[in-house]
């Protein structure tokens, strides 16, 4: 068996998203998971994970869903295993930061279920004064370019992800995001080359941050002498 998921853009009506898994079925493929990404210009994109009997059937399944009128496939990676229930996955985020003592421990947490959740390559907490990364997963860029890039982005301003706060680098979106910490005073960087954010996740994202933050608020009511990760103690 080989596991499949694919980011389609499909016109935003209704029998669309049937028509998609009429296909996947076509195939003898296997539909484990739908989640919407974003609606925009009167489109929707779908992530779709499908399992098949086998790899080879990878490219029947493509050019049965490329006949679907008005749908364009926009990526297709490998997964492996069954996708994850998203909603068990909060949880287990909400556990792995609040289970945390210190304040590294809550920052690699969250850098790592940003990875975890968000399918990101790679994830960076940055202190931007200090020119240093605070903690991190996966393999990210060097700090300079990260500073580099986020200065960038605060330039040109949020745009339109204004209600939300995330900056995104990159065309249409965005592979590379940043939000800021503001309860820390630190910003979270995370990477997806080759595969923008979609607004789902742009959202999700700066929900994470903003559960880290809350964290770090009730860190410091319980003890007010607790140093800050970014500053010599």
């Amino acid at each position: 068996m080989a596991t499949f998921l694919l980011r389609v853009e499909l016109p935003d009506r209704p029998g669309a998203l049937g028509a998609v898994a009429s296909r996947i079925g076509a195939v003898r493929g296997d539909l484990l998971a739908v989640e919407v990404v974003e609606h925009r210009d009167g489109k929707a994109v779908d992530e779709f994970v499908v399992e098949l009997a086998d790899g080879e059937h990878l490219s029947l399944l493509l050019s049965e869903i490329a006949e679907v009128d008005g749908v364009a496939l926009q990526d297709v990676r490998p997964v492996s295993g069954r996708r994850h229930d998203r909603r068990l996955e909060a949880y287990t985020t909400a556990l792995s930061i609040l289970k945390e003592r210190s304040p590294h421990g809550v920052l690699g947490a969250l850098a790592s279920r940003v990875c975890a959740e968000l399918d990101a390559t790679w994830s960076a907490v940055l202190d931007v004064e200090g020119l240093s990364v605070i903690a991190s997963q996966g393999r990210p860029p060097a700090t300079q370019w990260l500073a580099a890039s986020l200065t960038e982005a605060r330039a040109a301003g949020v745009g339109s992800d204004a209600d939300t706060g995330f900056r995104p680098i990159g065309p249409e979106g965005g592979d590379v995001g940043f939000v800021d910490l503001v309860a820390w005073d630190l910003v979270l960087a995370a990477g997806r080359p080759g595969w923008r954010f979609g607004t789902r996740e742009r959202v999700h994202l700066v929900a994470l941050a903003q559960l880290a933050d809350a964290r770090w608020a009730d860190m410091t009511d319980r003890d007010p002498g607790v140093n800050h990760p970014g500053r010599a103690s």
